[in-house]
């Protein structure tokens, strides 16, 4: 959904067809180069092709994920002001449930849950799930 505000939600990203990300959980978040790597357990819906019935202690298809923004160039978030260490940046994120990802314009995307609203500049972001 494209709001009137000009933000794009993430369930209009291609990379995240048939994903649940409010369902999803950071695990934790770390920079390599200039990538921005956030680990998640992903909630996947049955029309995802890597969906797989749920084992009977299980309730819902999760499966370990991270999603990567290259060529990130700034974090913000709440805990912090802009920093030139973006390693320092990322460790701060912390884990929780995932609340929203969406672009606010072209390179800037905000993604929010219980570690709170983080502002990244960087490029569209990269989906990559664990095959089964």
């Amino acid at each position: 959904m494209t709001a009137t505000d000009g933000t794009t939600d993430w369930r209009m990203f291609r990379e995240f067809a048939a994903v649940d990300l409010t369902r999803s959980f950071v695990l934790s978040c770390a920079i390599d180069g200039e990538t921005l790597l956030i680990d998640v357990d992903l909630y996947l819906q049955p029309e995802h092709p890597f969906y797989e019935e749920p084992r009977p202690a299980q309730r819902a298809c999760i499966r370990p994920a991270v999603i990567a923004f290259p060529y990130c160039e700034a974090i913000r978030s709440g805990r912090n002001e802009e920093t030139k260490d973006l390693a320092a940046a990322a460790v701060e994120i912390g884990h929780g449930v995932i609340k929203g990802l969406r672009r606010l314009a072209d390179g800037q995307y905000e993604i929010s849950g219980d570690f709170g609203v983080v502002l990244i500049e960087s490029e569209r972001p990269i989906l990559r799930i664990a095959g089964p």
